[in-house]
């Protein structure tokens, strides 16, 4: 007789849930935890230095140190401090912290000198508060992780690791956990079954590496509990065959990562996100998706600098463009903005035409279309002045890759692989390529594909201390150069 309570007939598989399980993201603890304290250690820095100093805490004080709070976490979430970022330097770790607070202490400067003028705040107990706070901070972060590496680097049972895949992205996964004893890693080695051929994504010839055998002895080996991880790091084109080993594995108790192989890809500014659970990773991204509001500030802070000091000689220069030969004072070309986004670029007219079309020839040595004093102003770029016009509009930054006229996108987007990926930043009065050599006429393939190298290279590592070094470096080498006509 059957019970009630069980289900009659053959056993059928229960659905738990309806919706596929999505990835959650591994979050530290440990790092949480030292978001907090640092958070304390700005306030208690600030307390310790009024009291050793025998000064009263006063509400201002207390205003500094809460804003001093919020904005570090702003800065601080922006600079990625508190991502889990294994294997990053204890350097790099510093130079986050540093950023982060020297972004903090510029706010907080910056609202002293416009609320608190003539307030009771001691300025001397404010610097020493600046300068002592991050260097608790990194103090504190560098002895987290040396104790850490100490408590982890010689664990009793090391977790045994095996990785699937003899490629170039399984060895570089192998350098990264020798490079990181505190994992408590130790790599038992390679298993790949695919015959020798000279295609590194497909198996490594000529390396020192260790075969422990092909998936079969794989799986002879977690069987008898000798692996503790597999790391599978196979092309994305073994999608049959990653997903024959995942199935097979669920017979042991080993625990089976899968490192996508997005390497093969030229990454730019690559970011990882999740939605509802999906990973996502972008290939080609703009540095400016997280930091634009930085690179803005940058521009507008500097570009009003510039056009104050800079008012009178744009004025007589105009005066002289004027004068000196028919026609506007002011030449404005379509070119390409960020993302591909027509633009009006302005100059000082330096030519006795004004092109702007599907047909737009360079300007040469010699060039008769080229005024007298044009020459002059092209050749000590004088002529892009106006562009901080266009700068604070925001349609150009200080910084970026030149902009060229559509004729020539149009061109060259056909002859050099990547090339509309320097759209990805808004185009600049001056950028790495002008200051290494690259400015002015591109009458060859091999010149503009050097350009574009450049242009290229910035966006990869831009920021805003690469921004000042290219800004520094035009006031010597960007301005004047023999390839402007």
């Amino acid at each position: 007789m059957n019970s009630p309570d069980m289900p009659s007939g053959p056993m059928s598989p229960v659905s738990i849930n309806a919706q596929p399980p999505g990835i959650r993201l591994h979050h530290s603890k440990i790092l949480a935890l030292f978001r907090a304290i640092d958070s304390l250690i700005i306030v208690f820095m600030l307390w310790a230095i009024l009291h050793v100093a025998n000064v009263e805490w006063i509400n201002a004080y207390t205003s500094c140190a809460i804003s001093a709070v919020i904005i570090f976490g702003f800065f601080a979430e922006g600079n990625e401090v508190y991502y889990l970022w294994r294997g990053h330097s204890t350097y790099g770790l510093g130079a986050r912290l540093v950023t982060a607070w020297s972004g903090t202490a510029l706010i907080i400067s910056l609202a002293l000198l416009f609320f608190y003028k003539g307030s009771e705040l001691d300025i001397n107990i404010l610097a020493l508060w600046a300068i002592e706070t991050p260097i608790v901070m990194v103090g504190l972060h560098w002895g987290r992780r040396v104790l850490l590496a100490k408590l982890r680097s010689n664990p009793a049972e090391p977790r045994r690791v095996a990785i699937v895949g003899a490629n170039e992205l399984g060895l570089r996964l192998v350098n990264s956990m020798t490079g990181m004893p505190w994992l408590g890693y130790r790599v038992v080695g390679f298993y790949d079954d695919r015959i020798e051929k000279d295609d590194a994504s497909r198996r490594l010839i000529a390396q020192d590496i260790d075969i422990k055998g092909g998936l079969e002895q794989l799986y002879k080996d977690a069987h008898s509990g000798k692996i503790d991880i597999v790391y599978v790091a196979l092309p994305m084109r073994a999608e049959l065959r990653m997903h024959e080993l995942i199935n097979r594995l669920a017979d042991t108790t080993v625990t089976p990562y899968v490192i996508p192989d997005v390497f093969s890809f030229d990454l730019m500014h690559s970011r990882l996100t999740c939605l509802k659970g999906i990973p996502a990773l972008s290939i080609y991204d703009s540095p400016l998706v997280d930091n634009g509001w930085a690179k803005r500030l940058e521009d507008i802070i500097i570009s009003s600098l510039m056009l104050l000091m800079l008012a009178i000689p744009m004025l007589i220069i105009a005066i002289a463009v004027k004068v000196t030969s028919p026609g506007t004072v002011f030449f404005k070309q379509t070119r390409y903005g960020m993302g591909g986004e027509r633009i009006k670029v302005w100059k000082f007219r330096s030519m006795s035409v004004c092109e702007d079309g599907d047909n737009v020839v360079q300007a040469k040595q010699g060039d008769m279309r080229v005024t007298p004093l044009g020459a002059f102003l092209r050749r000590t770029s004088l002529d892009e002045l106006p562009q901080l016009f266009n700068v604070l509009s925001g349609s150009m930054s200080l910084v970026g890759p030149r902009p060229h006229a559509v004729a020539h996108n149009e061109f060259y987007r056909g002859q050099i692989k990547g090339y509309m990926l320097r759209h990805k930043v808004k185009p600049g009065i001056t950028g790495l390529a002008q200051i290494n050599g690259f400015r002015g006429e591109t009458e060859t393939l091999d010149k503009m594909s050097g350009r574009i190298t450049y242009d290229l290279e910035y966006i990869h590592n831009w920021s805003l201390m690469l921004d000042l070094k290219i800004l520094w470096g035009t006031l010597f080498r960007g301005f004047v150069g023999q390839q402007a006509y």
